[in-house]
């Protein structure tokens, strides 16, 4: 698959959602994005963004095997991943495969659950593998997890802990649409309550899930020049010397950067990344990964605020 027909895929995503969903264009892209870059993403909004219809969406424009799980409190991590249930008949145990076994798996709500049923995802979303009873099973190398997060001041939420949290290649703030597009919304939507169905919308697949491997090999291939390298990597040790963060962003966040960037360089057509490229993905990349200190959270600084004046403060190449 060439750049071309890269571009064009992102042209047609947007389309073929924009049928259903109105106002979420960066969270389209992002998606993309990790998908191409191998990444997960953490979908965070108050309920009724489209976080979950987003992602219904998302699978059915590529064709992937999707699979919801609807984290809750009494959640366990069985529940996910699965387990070994004994077979009278056959006199042996047959594995009960969970519904993390998937191409595409919605964790709604994900900070609903506690961290003990969360952790059931790290192994997943690290090695794309789970392991039950001791055997590992694999889960395909399209195995992408899109979570859905709900404000963590709201009652009833759990925060994610922080190896969970680097595992997200985004964080995506999904927030309110403007005045026009939520208007667009209720012009379509406002027939019923009920969740709409992507089918209901002549949402159609764009691509068959066998050329998305050609896809990623074409995105491996962008150039990433020296001087950008440079850049990516004095961003991200930037962060660990800034006095306002208790921790900055570690080397995999540096690699998970460059990744994102070669692949917004091929959505964009390109087959070099810029420094423009690293900016506009430092902040979903990075922002989550950081621990603010107690001194700087009570003067009123934000993890992103702090990467925005790092991204002022690191000179990028020319």
């Amino acid at each position: 698959m060439d750049l071309d027909s890269i571009r064009d895929l992102r042209a047609r995503l947007h389309e073929q959602i924009g049928k259903v969903v109105v106002g979420q264009s960066t969270p389209i892209d992002l998606l993309l994005i990790a998908l191409l870059a191998q990444g997960h993403v953490l979908l965070h909004g108050v309920p009724g963004v489209a976080k979950t219809l987003l992602a219904r969406c998302f699978a059915a424009c590529l064709g992937l095997e999707f699979r919801r799980i609807q984290f809750t409190p009494d959640l366990m991590p069985g529940d996910v991943v699965g387990t070994n249930l004994f077979d009278f008949h056959a006199n042996q145990f047959q594995l009960m495969r969970g519904p993390i076994f998937t191409q595409l798996l919605l964790a709604d709500e994900i900070n609903r659950t506690p961290p003990k049923t969360q952790a059931a995802l790290l192994e997943a979303m690290q090695e794309r593998s789970v392991t039950i009873d001791g055997t590992s099973h694999d889960l395909g190398a399209y195995f992408m997890v899109i979570a859905t997060q709900n404000p963590i001041e709201q009652e009833g939420t759990y925060p994610l802990p922080e190896a969970q949290m680097d595992r997200f290649l985004f964080k995506v703030d999904v927030g309110y649409p403007d005045r026009d597009a939520e208007r667009s919304l209720v012009a379509r939507h406002g027939r019923g309550s009920g969740m709409p169905k992507p089918s209901e919308f002549d949402v159609g697949q764009i691509l068959e899930p066998e050329r998305l491997e050609e896809a990623r090999r074409t995105v491996r291939e962008v150039l990433v020049a020296e001087e950008v390298v440079d850049y990516v990597v004095d961003v991200v040790r930037a962060s660990r010397e800034q006095t306002t963060l208790l921790a900055g962003a570690s080397p995999r966040a540096a690699a998970m950067l460059a990744a994102a960037s070669r692949a917004l360089a091929a959505v964009s057509g390109r087959d070099f990344v810029t420094p423009d490229d690293v900016k506009r993905l430092a902040m979903p990349c990075l922002a989550h990964r950081v621990v603010l200190s107690p001194g700087a959270e009570i003067e009123g600084h934000s993890c992103a605020s702090v990467i925005r004046s790092l991204l002022e403060e690191v000179p990028a190449p020319r």
